[in-house]
């Protein structure tokens, strides 16, 4: 598996998570992407260090679990999907959402992660 980039998501209590973002952003000085949002309030935070790692910080809701996820971006997601499976891993997938094809599987001590490359078609 050739890993193009490293994204760390994490998932908390909207007070908390603003939090995290605040000492993420102000305390440490990580730049943050500028999102726009209708809705007032903490809607989440995104920390870029290339175009395909980065930091997420989101507020827990509805089809938002609190949690924790490594997310590694691949060369190839349905090729290393199969190598997974092949070799016994329980890989979920695949979800076609925002250009990328993801695949997911929860690793020893219950970490979920997920893995994903751009798909064809995005480019």
């Amino acid at each position: 598996m050739t890993v193009l980039g490293i994204r760390f998501c994490h998932v908390a209590e909207s007070a908390t998570a603003e939090q995290m973002a605040e000492q993420l952003g102000e305390g440490l000085g990580i730049e943050q992407l500028e999102m726009q949002s209708p809705t007032p309030g903490f809607q989440g935070a995104v920390f870029p260090a290339s175009d395909a790692s980065w930091i997420e910080i989101w507020p827990a809701g509805e089809g938002m679990p609190a949690g924790t996820m490594l997310q590694l971006v691949v060369d190839d997601a349905d090729a290393h999907a199969a190598e997974a499976k092949a070799k016994g891993l329980a890989v979920e997938g695949p979800v076609d959402a925002h250009g990328e094809r993801i695949y997911f599987l929860t690793l020893a001590g219950g970490l979920r992660m997920s893995f994903q490359s751009r798909e064809a078609d995005a480019g």
